[in-house]
């Protein structure tokens, strides 16, 4: 053999251990560069040639072999063009065309098959995840860790919700997802200690910014957290062990060959990317048919101003009466009702409500060995045989749906508990609202009753705290960019008491500092596709007349969506769409009223336009405008305040 084909062999295999795969988006903007380093696994992504992930490791531990080292990958894959067209009633978009380039990366160690890297690139997404061989004799493994790290470039700030410590906060029913956000914080934090809930927003310079979360999960995994490291490094961390009150694992089980679920990375110059994306849903199936055609209504719920004693026969019957004269469709019956109302009183109210037309829904505690919550009705969802039971009743007396609270927990344990309340649901014909929960994870496309999940510091912090109240629009400012990016919010807002209390009586309870032009905006901003609002029957007397006409006919599902201006934490402004309508709604922060021209070039020139808007005392009015031939409107918001226009 000949010195120079030696050296030719030599520089061909140096080139291919290092040489850098690339796949694409379909516009070609989103470039993701593979590449192997000593055996592992690493990527980046760049956008428009501008770095949004540095080389970052890929790669899993399992108690059947570690597959984050040693490891050499076969061949290049061929690249598969995906496109795809599905309809999502319930969340952002009715009719999504997906497009994605998908590319399968295969490696070996010690001579045997050992895992794949699936990626897909998507038009500003990017996602990834794993498929494990069996190895030797196992046809079963536990992932022990997965280091998949997301290194953000130097100087990038954060937008996080820490993860809270497991079995603290009510009834030691935490984690929740229900933690003040950090914003414009520096990396090199991990939270208070446990890393942080998804999903997760960078701020990349002045590149743009880069949100990761997951999708997919569901009884064959756990649910998984972001762990912050120095130097700008963010890894999967599974659950904590204390969750659930210590029981149940915390490393996920998988058959072989098995899958994990899909890691997300969505990245835009500006916000639109962010908070238009549907990759929560492109990546998933729906796991089983809808036993019925489900409706996504609106609802009254008594609870949030009137408390656990007012869950009794004449309120709730009341509420039925307030909920037909709105033209809602539901009203939520909540914690309680099974001594303070009992069964029997209960089917007496089903029975009236469909008189009017109103269903119900009733609240659930998800029991169990993992939390202290004393709330009922207990006992019944957490067992199988128990749960069916009841949800046969429940579906002879005509009820539309039930929310179940207090989980606690990411273990895939929980995950299955999830599953099965859901599949269990189905057969009966109810839809479901999970509350005191996990993020949803491509839900609203994998189980078709799915209504929603709370995860996020939800209305009921404004009726416990005067503090939650002076907060009330940055905290909502926030949810538009991060939470409802990837997901239904069953936050249960828009009050238009003024007062938090039964009566809305003045000095009593914590007092909301926002408008009510601020309170409509919120029904636009924050979406769930069902939606049981904090308004009460005196509010069609102590409110402004066209307040409660818009909040009768606003919808609770759109067409589309379009992010117009915004900065998490002070100012929001978006659109979205239903039929040929479009709602406008924005909200301020700031100390500073806010000023903008917005340009509506999906609204004719010429087009009388609905505009709410508040002066600088909060005082809000409605009143006709039309849009001008450049399809530009001027808008100012006060702090504290909103503003919608409705075509």
């Amino acid at each position: 053999m000949n010195f120079k084909y030696l050296l030719y062999l030599c520089l061909f295999c140096f080139f291919k251990l290092n040489a850098q795969s690339v796949i694409k988006s379909p516009d070609g903007k989103v470039k993701v560069f593979l590449s192997v380093s000593n055996g592992m696994p690493l990527y980046r992504i760049s956008y428009n040639e501008k770095t949004f992930l540095e080389n970052s490791p890929l790669g899993l531990k399992t108690n059947v072999g570690d597959f984050t080292t040693g490891l050499i990958l076969k061949t290049d894959s061929a690249q598969n063009k995906l496109e795809e067209t599905y309809q999502l009633p319930n969340i952002k978009q009715s009719t999504v065309h997906y497009t994605a380039n998908e590319a399968l990366f295969s490696f070996r160690k010690e001579n045997k098959d050992a895992i794949d890297i699936v990626f897909r690139v998507s038009n500003n997404n990017v996602a990834f995840k794993y498929k494990i061989y069996p190895q030797n004799e196992s046809r079963s493994c536990v992932v022990q860790e997965e280091v998949s790290g997301f290194l953000l470039p130097e100087g990038t700030t954060t937008f996080l919700c820490p993860q809270s410590k497991p079995m603290t906060g009510f009834a030691r029913t935490a984690p929740s997802y229900e933690t003040s956000y950090t914003l414009d914080a520096p990396m090199g934090k991990n939270g208070i200690g446990e890393g942080y809930t998804f999903p997760c927003l960078f701020k990349v310079n002045n590149n743009g910014w880069v949100l990761i979360s997951e999708t997919g999960v569901d009884s064959g995994y756990c649910g998984s957290r972001l762990i912050g490291h120095d130097k700008g490094l963010y890894t999967i961390g599974f659950p904590m062990t204390g969750e659930n009150n210590g029981n149940g694992t915390t490393a996920p089980g998988i058959p072989l060959m098995g899958e994990t679920p899909w890691r997300t990375i969505t990245i835009g110059e500006t916000l639109a990317p962010i908070v238009a994306t549907t990759i929560p849903f492109d990546l998933v199936k729906p796991k089983y048919e809808a036993s019925k055609a489900y409706q996504y209504t609106k609802g009254s719920w008594s609870w949030i101003m009137k408390m656990d004693g007012n869950t009794t026969f004449p309120v709730q019957k009341q509420y039925i009466d307030f909920s037909a004269s709105m033209g809602y469709q539901t009203i939520l019956i909540d914690a309680l009702w099974d001594t303070q109302i009992g069964k029997d009183k209960i089917a007496e109210l089903a029975a009236y409500g469909a008189g009017k037309g109103v269903g119900l829904y009733l609240w659930y505690n998800s029991n169990g060995y993992w939390n202290d919550a004393p709330q009922g009705p207990r006992g019944m969802m957490d067992n199988s045989i128990i749960r069916q039971k009841e949800m046969a009743w429940m579906k002879s007396i005509g009820v539309k749906g039930i929310k179940v609270d207090f989980f606690g927990g990411d273990k895939q344990v929980t995950m299955k508990l999830y599953e099965d309340i859901l599949k269990d649901a189905n057969d009966f014909g109810l839809m479901v609202i999970f509350h005191g929960c996990t993020l949803p994870r491509g839900w609203e496309r994998m189980y078709p009753n799915f209504a929603a999940s709370e995860a996020v510091l939800a209305s009921e912090n404004l009726h416990f705290g005067q503090g939650s109240c002076d907060n009330e629009a940055a905290n909502a400012s926030i949810h538009t960019f991060i939470r409802n990016t990837v997901g239904s919010m069953d936050f249960g807002g828009s009050a238009l008491n003024k007062f938090y209390n039964s009566e809305n009586i003045p000095n009593k309870g914590s007092k909301r500092m926002t408008s009510d032009v601020f309170a409509l905006a919120t029904a636009v901003l924050f979406q769930s596709g069902v939606q049981h609002f904090a308004l009460a029957p005196n509010n069609l007397t102590d409110a402004p007349a066209w307040a409660v006409n818009f909040m009768k006919e606003v919808p609770t599902t759109w067409d589309e969506v379009r992010y117009l201006e915004g900065y998490p934490g002070k100012f929001v402004v978006l659109a979205r769409r239903k039929g040929t309508k479009w709602y406008i709604a924005g909200i301020n922060a700031q100390k500073e009223t806010l000023k903008l021209k917005i340009k509506l070039p999906m609204i004719d020139s010429g087009t009388t336009l609905q505009y709410y808007s508040d002066d600088e005392k909060l005082n809000g009015k409605a009143e006709s405008v039309k849009l001008k031939k450049n399809q530009e409107i001027e808008i100012k918001i006060p702090c504290n305040g909103g503003v919608l226009l409705v075509s």
